[in-house]
């Protein structure tokens, strides 16, 4: 079983919420938010430290490398952390992370917005193989997508398309999302985008979709509408330990 005690109540009645809104009306942004404040020094260097490559692509690419080297993987659970407190501690969740990321799209001039997906914890299980119990029945996720060339590309795709030889995504041990899409595509859809990828492939996480609450200008938008996937009170119990605990701590990282 799956805690829902754990859960913010509008976490609890998202699928009864207002109707997903149509991608092609959610046309993103590159204003500061205050999740997203890339108006603060910090993000304001490390993307100072990637506007010299030479295509918007390439920049994310290597932003991205930038916050996987220096910002530590742990298991917070505070989706609401403005990116430059999570650049000041060096640590982050991948919700975090990846709105380290999405900050330094926006200080770069790349519009970002941001798909929301109920995914079921069970899908977190093998990082928490003792602790199901108290795992949320279903997790939040605000998934990026950076709007390239006329077209949004989704965080999963940013990079090349996978190898298959080398296995998706297992949600264990070292490797966390925001790391695993630099070398693996990950797919939400059953039929995906990105080159190389297809259905029923390791990289296809369709399966662990509960719920697709359609895309938000930004992930601001999207936590004040549905809420984050802890409640208040259990943020304020379990962040304190979580937000140390590093990813895949049974095992050395990087």
């Amino acid at each position: 079983m799956t805690s829902r005690l754990l859960m913010s109540y509008d976490a609890q009645a998202r699928r009864t919420g207002a109707p997903a809104r149509e991608p092609a009306d959610v046309a993103g942004s590159t204003r500061a938010t205050a999740i997203l404040d890339h108006d603060d020094p910090l993000v304001g260097a490390v993307a100072r430290r990637v506007l010299s490559e030479a295509t918007p692509r390439d920049a994310l690419r290597t932003a991205h490398r930038i916050v996987a080297r220096n910002v530590r993987p742990v298991y917070s659970v505070e989706d609401g952390r403005p990116v430059s407190r999570t650049l000041r501690l060096r640590r982050g969740s991948c919700s975090q992370r990846m709105a380290a990321l999405e900050a330094v799209a926006r200080a770069v001039r790349v519009r970002t917005r941001v798909r929301g997906l109920l995914v079921d914890g069970a899908f977190w299980y093998p990082r928490f193989p003792r602790l199901k119990p108290f795992v949320p029945e279903q997790v939040l996720l605000a998934w990026p997508e950076f709007r390239i060339s006329g077209a949004w590309v989704p965080i999963g795709e940013l990079f090349d398309a996978p190898d298959p030889g080398e296995g998706g995504f297992a949600n264990k041990g070292g490797e966390t999302l925001f790391d695993a899409i630099a070398r693996t595509g990950v797919q939400w859809d059953t039929c995906g985008t990105a080159p190389g990828t297809a259905p029923g492939t390791a990289c296809d996480l369709s399966a662990q979709v509960v719920a697709d609450l359609g895309h938000f200008d930004d992930r601001d938008e999207l936590f004040a509408r549905h809420g984050q996937t802890l409640c208040r009170t259990a943020r304020t119990l379990t962040e304190p330990v979580l937000g140390r605990w590093s990813a895949g701590a049974t095992r050395r990282t990087t």
